[in-house]
């Protein structure tokens, strides 16, 4: 429908600009923009439109755009969630099968030159903090003889480390750990004569080659190489 606007009447006019009656359902908005050119100025001007609060096409078009926005927000937020839940998963994974050095700047000693005996993790201060080397139940914690105040840990398939000679234990009997917690302080308990970590590894109650048998899980500790994702 074309809109031809109403002639004023003589009592309506006024000196200067004229107003003329608009539509019901669309208003203009003058806008100004001034521009500097050289010493003179340049007004220029623009009709902006803006609808009446009634149905309108764009209006729909907005709200749907408004809707897809936020279906599209859930769904990246949803997405996020998905990936840091695989982060957590595969965090997971990785520490249950990981083998570490229960610490680092040690000195590498062999009891008696018999690594059957364990290794000697020395030249350490009393009071450093140590972690298990692998995943599984702290089944001893606490004084247990010669060994002093030790650890013991039980990774399952008859596969068990002894950390002895600790000054104080952080875990206690029952504790599931992973490979990386602290369980315990190094110390001079026991039948020791200087602050160090005495670790040994037994299968089946039997006593093993340490160093051998931790190489073939990726640990070294002659090299302090370790098997966070598992050997």
């Amino acid at each position: 429908m074309t809109y031809r606007p109403e002639l004023l009447k003589e009592s309506e006019r006024y000196r200067g600009r004229r107003r003329a009656p608009v539509p019901s359902r669309r208003r203009y908005a003058a806008v100004l923009a001034t521009a500097a050119v050289g010493a003179g100025a340049v007004v220029l001007s623009s009709g902006a439109a803006i609808d009446d609060a009634k149905t309108d096409p764009f209006t729909g078009e907005v709200a749907a755009y408004a809707q897809s926005q936020g279906d599209g927000a859930r769904a990246d937020a949803a997405e996020r969630a998905n990936r840091s839940e695989e982060r957590t998963m595969a965090a997971t994974a990785d520490t249950a099968v990981a083998w570490v050095l229960p610490l680092h700047d040690y000195e590498l000693r062999t009891r008696h030159g018999d690594p059957r005996q364990g290794i000697d993790l020395t030249g350490l201060p009393e009071g450093t903090p140590f972690a298990a080397v692998h995943a599984g139940t702290v089944t001893q914690s606490g004084w247990n003889g010669a060994f002093g105040i030790s650890i013991i840990i039980d990774h399952g398939d008859g596969v068990q480390t002894v950390y002895a000679h600790a000054s104080r234990v952080l875990v206690p009997v029952g504790q599931k750990v992973a490979a990386g917690d602290m369980i315990a302080l190094v110390g001079n308990t026991g039948l020791s004569r200087s602050p160090h970590l005495h670790l040994e590894v037994h299968v089946n109650g039997v006593p093993q080659n340490a160093l051998t048998w931790f190489q073939k899980q990726g640990l070294d500790f002659d090299l302090e190489i370790e098997s966070p994702y598992g050997a």
